[in-house]
């Protein structure tokens, strides 16, 4: 055995449950890995399939020409990827932390855990005081008329205290890292220009005092054991007509900025973010004056935009001349009641796809939740905007932009980086390279009809068809270095069989059956380095054996003699042959009988699928 073989086994030997789709630990060794198994899960337009996972499909030597191709290279990487959300208004947080005990933390568990079906979301933005999906305005600083509080002494989140900070301690149960911008709709009243929650400007004279405010907003956040990653300050600084709303213009920000938020950060050692503008594609001229000012810049993060107007390509309008400053995408609405065919091709297209590849490092859709009437809401804010989830007393539903961001949450996590992929045909796509190795590409059928497509990884490739406005999310590990003739070393693999049905160990207690319609341990195996360019195949601790062809094969030797020892064959189509010391093949017999090695040619019998 070689001495990669031997440290795979030593490895194993400590554990052989490790998923396919899983990554190798850090500081482990990473194994040339090919004819990768590629985890697929669609969206239809039609909905006949919600985020469904399908079967697999597996990496082979590329061949042939297809017009769409879409070439994948993880050597050419962009921006950071911090991670895919909503914004959980107040309205949402109630709705959700009004469901019973029980249902409330199985709905939290499937929008936050990033185990199995759970979707993972990374990503939260939330208002700072009121936003127009609250059900009154309100800020934290509120006095009688003609009144001031320029030292804050009546500062207090007591309105959050109902749902919101209850809401956001149970997502931090459950996913503690996730990442939570702050986003201000208006100043309190007195420091305004109208003494009103709609329209109006922050006074010159409370610049310092709304400074404060906001950085007490974070030490209070903080005191709850929430931590704000980032805040801008202001939701659409060009939006007189919200409710609540303010106007701050870009000189009124970059001197608000680097005069006050700056400096009080500063001073109070706080690592806030602070990302500037927070409002449409259209105005690129807003972010770039504040980033301009140089004194404003050195204390800015970056800049965030929402596309209610304008071009989502603007977004690298801004990235270019400022490299170095990071681009958010903080909200879109699906209005209600939504198209889900076309909504999911737009927001898949124009921000999964468009604002990450135009530098964004989140997309985020607005409201998580609403309830069946699109609210609560203030008077004269919003009243056709679609959450994710529509709540109904405990009835919860989920709408089409659960589905967008699901599609990317699930799969692209925070640490991953955008990799190179082209725009080919009518599919839209993007690619990401995940810390643990694993890739994820997104795909977008955009045209009229069924699209069968090539992805070109390194010297491999698959194919696949995608229906019209399809979407779909494809996964796989490995590394494109060596020969993708080889087998995958060290990789744990389910084979399944022309009957869709996986092969299964038995636990080492009795004859294999390749009739198990979904895997579980017994049906994993590790592939191991027995030598010579043979493999074993290893399940539970114990290995695969031919029995010389004599009778049904097993799974329950302890050690590895010729009759463990396979030949890795790569057929045509992609697929596994396994060929015994005898020169005969593992055969699946269909999944009606035993699993033999008694073959002396390959059939569709004797072919398994890598999943």
């Amino acid at each position: 055995m070689s001495l990669l073989g031997c440290a795979i086994c030593c490895a194993i030997l400590v554990s052989c449950k490790k998923d396919l789709n899983s990554s190798t630990t850090a500081g482990a060794s990473t194994f040339v890995r090919a004819n990768e198994s590629v985890s697929i899960w669609i969206t239809n337009s039609d909905k006949s399939k919600l985020l469904q996972s399908q079967s697999n499909v597996t990496f082979a030597p590329d061949a042939g020409t297809n017009a769409t191709t879409i070439n994948i290279d993880e050597a050419i990487s962009y921006q950071g990827i911090d991670g895919f959300g909503f914004t959980l208004t107040g309205a949402s947080a109630s709705l959700i932390n009004n469901l019973g005990a029980a249902q409330k933390n199985t709905l939290l568990q499937e929008l936050f855990a990033t185990t199995g079906a759970n979707i993972g979301i990374s990503y939260l933005r939330i208002s700072i005081g009121a936003s127009d999906l609250s059900a009154v305005p309100f800020t934290y600083d509120e006095v009688g008329s003609g009144q001031t509080d320029n030292s804050l002494a009546n500062f207090s989140i007591g309105q959050e205290m109902t749902d919101l900070v209850p809401v956001l301690k149970n997502i931090l149960a459950i996913n503690p890292n996730i990442k939570i911008l702050g986003s201000p709709w208006t100043a309190p009243l007195w420091m305004k220009s109208n003494g009103a929650y709609v329209g109006g400007s922050l006074k010159t004279n409370y610049y310092d005092a709304y400074a404060r405010y906001l950085v007490k907003y974070i030490q209070v956040m903080r005191d709850q054991g929430i931590t704000i990653d980032a805040i801008t300050p202001q939701n659409e600084p060009l939006n007189p007509y919200n409710n609540p709303s303010m106007v701050m213009q870009a000189t009124e920000q970059a001197n608000f900025i680097k005069n006050n938020l700056g400096p009080q950060f500063s001073s109070n050692q706080i690592k806030t973010k602070i990302i500037v503008y927070d409002h449409n594609a259209d105005r690129t001229d807003f972010p770039l004056a504040v980033l301009n000012d140089a004194a404003a810049r050195a204390y800015v993060d970056g800049s965030a935009f929402h596309l209610y107007s304008g071009n989502i390509s603007a977004l690298t309008d801004v990235h270019n001349p400022y490299p170095d400053k990071n681009i958010y995408f903080t909200e879109q609405w699906v209005g209600g009641p939504s198209n889900f065919a076309s909504d999911l091709q737009w927001h898949v297209n124009t921000l999964i796809i468009g604002a990450t590849r135009n530098w964004s490092r989140n997309v985020l859709e607005w409201n998580l939740a609403a309830d069946q009437n699109y609210g609560p809401h203030t008077q004269g804010g919003c009243s056709t905007c679609e959450g994710a989830l529509t709540v109904n007393g405990s009835n919860v539903s989920r709408n089409v932009s659960y589905y967008i961001i699901a599609h990317a949450s699930r799969f692209v996590r925070p640490g991953a980086v955008r990799i190179s992929s082209n725009i080919s045909g009518n599919i839209q796509n993007v690619a990401f390279k995940n810390a643990d190795g694993t890739k994820i590409l997104i795909a977008s059928n955009n045209g009229s009809a069924s699209s069968t497509f090539k992805v070109k990884w390194g010297s491999q490739s698959f194919t696949y068809t995608l229906p019209a406005g399809a979407v779909a999310t494809f996964k796989w590990s490995g590394t494109t270095t060596g020969n993708p003739n080889t087998p995958p070393i060290g990789q744990v693999v389910t084979l399944k069989g022309i009957n869709n049905q996986y092969a299964s160990s038995e636990n080492g207690t009795k004859a294999m059956w390749c009739n198990r319609a979904t895997p579980g341990d017994w049906e994993k195996f590790t592939i191991v380095d027995a030598g010579s360019g043979k493999i074993a195949l290893m399940a539970m601790n114990k290995y695969v054996s031919s029995e010389n062809g004599a009778s049904a094969i097993t799974c329950s030797r302890t050690t590895i003699s010729d009759w463990e020892k396979f030949d890795w064959i790569i057929n045509a189509d992609g697929k596994i042959s396994f060929r015994g010391n005898n020169g005969l093949y593992i055969s699946s017999e269909n999944g009606a009988n035993e699993m033999t090695c008694t073959r002396t040619a390959i059939s569709g019998w004797e072919a398994f699928s890598l999943n």
